[in-house]
């Protein structure tokens, strides 16, 4: 029997498994002795933010199931800790761990707005909406006193550049100052990530992002001041949070959503074992139902990364779940989350900054 380790409060994972790259293996091994004093006096892994200095601004994206081509990510690694996150891999790159790493070890980009002027001031740059939060969320509890989203959405308003924002947090809220004008200029579209309405539930799989209900508020907050909000229930996992699609759906359109979308769960790389062990942890009864559904949609493995089939998953579950939400999208009068068109047509390259200051 393998010894699991202790669920830690605030946090998603409860290990830090070694990355797909490295070539040691640590295995903490249990001598009997003090057992319980260690679990007891442990400290709980705080959160520690590195600057990086970015050498470049924007990602860009050719994969065919993705709806946007370029992307800003303001931080390496994510606090709210969402055990889910497909991004979790990427921290092996810098030789760091997927799992207690990734949400307690962050890079934050200091220099990302300046580099960012630099880019779309290139005489070749092709405007195209600019999503930001692609990989890891860009308003995790850090941002409040980093407020590196904040001065890409000040650069994307200066120069009239269109974008698109993914976020899970009430902290958005905060930047309606920018938000609402870039709307009435059709420049922002925000979508808005609530897979569940059970507390409880979201707790554990996201333990440092906004609870739903305080998400849903969110929702309205935006819409009422005049921003194009829709909802993304993603991700769904089989067995666990499904059951709470439709009312996601229902509650979000009554606060003000106007388009929808959903992704199945996807496990590439390490996040298999690390979602394995919190389904182990926090949902003993039903980790084997729901990882053999999650197998049933992925060809019978944790994961298939074909471009087809990876969003939305295949076999029977998959199309049940298709189904469901095409009927409670047409109940409740949600259109496609791609159906907004942002206008591409208003931006003015920035000026670039000059040590010179502006002199002329």
């Amino acid at each position: 029997m393998i010894d699991l380790p202790h669920p830690l409060k605030g946090r998603g994972a409860a290990s830090n498994p070694e990355g797909r790259f490295e070539s040691i293996r640590h295995q903490a091994e249990d001598d009997g002795w003090q057992h319980a004093m260690l679990d007891e006096d442990a400290p709980r892994p705080r959160t520690e933010v590195t600057e990086e200095r970015a050498r470049s601004a924007i990602s860009r994206n050719d994969s065919p199931d993705i709806y946007f081509t370029q992307a800003v990510n303001p931080y390496r690694g994510c606090e709210h800790g969402c055990i889910y996150c497909y991004a979790r891999p990427s921290h092996s790159y810098l030789n760091l761990s997927p799992g207690l790493d990734f949400e307690t070890k962050l890079r934050a980009k200091s220099n990302l707005a300046e580099v960012l002027r630099m880019d779309l001031s290139k005489p070749g740059y092709a405007v195209s909406p600019i999503n930001i939060g692609s990989n890891t969320d860009p308003y995790q509890p850090v941002e409040k006193r980093w407020r590196l989203t904040r001065a890409v959405l000040e650069l994307l308003a200066e120069c009239r550049h269109p974008c698109t924002i993914v976020t899970k947090n009430a902290l958005i809220e905060r930047d309606l100052d920018i938000l609402a004008p870039m709307a009435r200029e059709r420049l922002v579209q925000v979508f808005l990530s609530v897979n569940s309405l059970d507390n409880q539930l979201a707790a554990k799989l996201e333990p440092r992002a906004s609870a739903p209900h305080t998400r849903i508020k969110t929702i309205r907050a935006l819409a009422e001041a005049g921003v194009p909000v829709g909802v993304l229930v993603a991700p769904i996992i089989p067995a666990l949070n499904d059951r709470d699609m439709e009312a996601v759906l229902e509650q979000a359109a009554e606060a003000g959503a106007r388009c929808a979308g959903y992704t199945t769960l996807r496990l590439p790389h390490e996040l298999k074992a690390l979602f394995r062990e919190w389904l182990a942890l926090h949902a003993p009864q039903r980790a084997s139902h729901v990882m053999s559904l999650v197998q049933q949609m992925n060809g019978g493995r944790d994961y298939d990364s074909d471009f087809s089939t990876r969003m939305r998953g295949q076999g029977v579950f998959a199309e049940l779940l298709r189904r469901r939400f095409e009927v409670a999208c047409r109940k409740h009068g949600y259109g496609r989350a791609r159906e907004l068109k942002l206008d591409t047509s208003r931006f003015v390259p920035p000026r670039r900054l000059s040590p010179q200051g502006e002199l002329f």
